[in-house]
């Protein structure tokens, strides 16, 4: 078989491009090694966001695409897609002071280009009693603003369906396992339901998560990659229901924000950042990021005395970098085979929110390479449903 595109993994950025790429009148093959959203795309944090604490590194583009995004996904995926009310308490000992907080979310609405939902209050004091039992010793003030929350397994689901419907093959349990560059693109072989399979792909996208460059070790000629950092990221989910909203909160031990949210009648509390240098195939949530987020929950809602229900763990791809993970770039490398006709895209990094705007930008470095074609939709006008 011949396909214009070859999309590896099958996470909220290969279904996006798959989808951008069918939508945009190519032949599309998808290669999943195991299900559709297994990988990070399952443990996220749930949230369609601008990216709040992103501000505070000055990365300023990627909370104005991620705001713009966030309107597109509430536009076209309304079962999927949801406002939610998030709160963020200051105390006496909070690192952020209320005036810092106050200019954040001031230049936030600002990005978010005043559509709605995009301001922002001081909660009432007489109003705090409502918040889930949020500690109110030494409180100061909360602030009140919106984003969103999403299932993050359903929304990749959605987006695979939508790429279906316009034409694209889409293969789980498809291991790539080699592909051989040639003039005219690529010869991709693959394991599929125990057999092995061999097709034609003019260009390559590898979207892969945290496995981007054992992809690229299995291409031929080698390509250049990039160095990254694998950081994992945890969270909890507990009896008991948060029901106001979800808390951006501090934790007590290192300042990092951390959410406490509602999570299917249960409450989830994410995410930590832990350097990661393992088999990301046997991933799990370390005994001490275990108890940080518990210490950190216990800190803010000292009654929440729901039981461990489970834990889980995704991995994050960072460009190498030195200093605090906290504080590394969010924002998404593109990273191509030459910089005049791409024929191998490697998606490095990457957030759910902007997963549309990503495969956009994929679809345009691969433009030169491709044929002709007439696009059949447009993505931002493609409604989703659960």
């Amino acid at each position: 078989m011949n396909y214009d595109i070859v999309v590896i993994g099958g996470g909220i950025h290969g279904a996006g491009v798959a989808q951008a790429a069918a939508a945009g009148g190519y032949s599309v093959l998808l290669l999943e090694k195991n299900s559709i959203a297994s990988g990070t795309s399952s443990r996220s944090s749930k949230l369609i966001h601008g990216g709040l604490r992103y501000l505070e590194s000055a990365q300023f583009g990627l909370v104005r695409e991620s705001l713009h995004e966030r309107e597109t996904l509430l536009r076209i995926a309304p079962t999927l897609v949801r406002r939610v009310n998030f709160f963020i308490p200051v105390y006496a000992s909070t690192l952020r002071r209320p005036w810092k907080i106050r200019a954040g979310l001031s230049l936030y609405a600002l990005l978010g280009g005043g559509a709605r939902g995009t301001g922002f209050k001081t909660l009432a004091r007489t109003r705090w009693h409502e918040l889930d039992g949020l500690d109110t010793r030494g409180l100061q003030c909360v602030f009140q603003y919106q984003d969103a929350q999403t299932d993050d397994v359903a929304l990749t689901q959605a987006v695979v369906r939508s790429a279906q419907t316009l034409g694209a093959q889409i293969e789980c349990g498809a291991d790539f396992l080699a592909g051989t560059r040639h003039d005219a693109g690529f010869e991709v072989r693959y394991r599929h339901a125990n057999d092995e399979k061999n097709c034609r792909a003019g260009v390559l996208v590898n979207a892969a998560g945290p496995w981007v460059n054992t992809v690229l070790e299995r291409i031929s000629p080698r390509p250049s990659q990039l160095a990254v950092d694998l950081v994992q990221g945890s969270h909890i989910l507990l009896e008991g229901e948060i029901r106001q909203g979800i808390y951006y909160i501090e934790a007590p031990s290192d300042r990092r924000a951390v959410f406490v949210m509602p999570w299917k009648g249960k409450t989830l509390v994410g995410t930590t950042e832990t350097a990661f240098d393992g088999d990301a195939d046997a991933l799990h949530p370390r005994p001490q990021e275990i108890i940080y987020l518990q210490e950190t929950l216990r800190r803010y809602f000292p009654q929440a005395s729901g039981s461990l229900i489970a834990s889980f763990a995704g991995l994050r791809v960072l460009p190498r970098a030195s200093g605090s993970l906290f504080h590394r770039s969010r924002e998404t490398t593109l990273h191509a085979d030459t910089t005049e006709r791409a024929r191998l895209i490697t998606i490095y990094g990457g957030k759910l929110t902007g997963y549309r705007a990503t495969a956009t930008k994929v679809m345009q470095r691969l433009k030169t390479s491709l044929p002709a074609t007439t696009t059949r939709a447009n993505t931002a006008h493609i409604m989703l449903s659960a």
